[in-house]
């Protein structure tokens, strides 16, 4: 056995066998990702999104079906390695990937006084 850093003597069985449990970070990382993108004249550019609470993330999907039925038929897509996608992601100051994230909401609006809906905020 191999000794405990903290103690210098070996861990008991109970420990030894959380220990070698995998953390949530090592799971697998799913393949290459359907990334959403808009087309431009320069080339495909990231869609950035943005958390229920407001932070910016990257976004990418394991099957262009679960793209599709989250955020709508005709949305163009790239294919990334999850690496890719935050080496993109990162000089654009995001620092967060969703992957297959589950709802997505349409852009904000309000109703004024008057009574017609005007968009307060379009996220494109």
């Amino acid at each position: 056995m191999a000794p405990d850093r903290v103690h210098g003597t070996a861990p008991d069985r109970a420990s030894r066998s959380r220990a070698d449990a995998p953390a949530l970070d090592a799971r697998p990382r799913p393949g290459l990702l359907f990334v959403p993108v808009r087309a431009t004249d320069a080339g495909p550019v990231l869609r950035m999104f943005r958390t229920p609470l407001g932070e910016r993330t990257a976004v990418g999907f394991t099957a262009r079906g679960l793209l599709t039925a989250t955020l709508g038929a005709g949305h163009a897509a790239i294919r990334l390695a999850e690496p890719a996608l935050r080496l993109l992601a990162e000089p654009l100051g995001v620092d967060r990937v969703v992957v297959d994230p589950a709802l997505s909401a349409p852009a904000v609006t309000r109703v004024p006084a008057g009574g017609d809906l005007l968009p307060t905020r379009v996220v494109r």
